[in-house]
């Protein structure tokens, strides 16, 4: 089981905007292929990574009965955008092992359900083609693993919504929450200007004028 995550740090993740902390870091964004089936959701947890070497559904089902609660079953499928390891079944067991969510690097399938179970699957697409009991001995579970370009470790914070997912560690979101914290806060005072009328030019001198100010500690 992994350390759960220092509560500052946690509830400062609930509250930021995800896309903000991409203005601050550049490493760790999966492919923009990979997207949420399941809309509306904000995924912070733990990587359990799994990386199948044949398209298996018993890895699959062995690495669910070892998911903990808040982990985030990560899913190295080797290069196959083919075969989907993840169902409607698949989904129910990892919520009910309190999984946080699924991040697959291939594909998924029974839709409707993914959506009505409500836990948080990210993947690059659907098909009808699924995994196939082989019980192959060709998966590995809670090893490092490739996922949509990124290198995956287990235990490393996974975030997620709508617009992608970023594997990362808690070192590296320390170092900038605080700057994505202060841009969302002082994001809705640049929109009202904006929707004002006020030009773009004075709205960013402005706004880079106040981060100068901030970085010299004053106010």
């Amino acid at each position: 089981m992994h350390a759960p995550l220092d509560s500052t740090l946690l509830r400062k993740l609930q509250t930021v905007s995800f896309p903000t902390l991409g203005h601050f870091l550049e490493q760790g964004f999966a492919d923009h292929h990979i997207r949420a089936f399941v809309p509306n959701v904000k995924v912070i947890g733990r990587a359990a990574t799994l990386k199948l070497g044949s398209p298996d559904a018993v890895a699959v089902n062995r690495a669910l009965s070892q998911l903990n609660p808040g982990d985030v079953l990560v899913i190295d499928m080797n290069g196959d955008h083919a075969h989907a390891p993840v169902g409607a079944v698949t989904a129910c067991a990892a919520l009910n092992a309190g999984a946080s969510g699924i991040v697959v690097d291939g594909v998924v399938t029974d839709l409707p359900e993914l959506q009505r179970t409500r836990l948080p699957v990210f993947a690059r697409g659907t098909t009808l083609l699924t995994t196939k009991k082989l019980d192959a001995g060709t998966g590995v579970f809670m090893e490092p693993v490739m996922c949509a370009g990124v290198l995956v470790r287990p235990g490393d914070i996974v975030l997620a919504d709508d617009n992608g997912v970023l594997f990362t560690d808690a070192a590296t979101l320390a170092d900038v929450i605080a700057m994505a914290l202060a841009s969302d806060l002082a994001e809705p005072a640049t929109l009202a200007r904006l929707n004002a009328g006020e030009p773009l030019r004075d709205v960013l001198q402005c706004a880079g004028q106040a981060s100068t100010h901030d970085a010299n500690g004053q106010h």
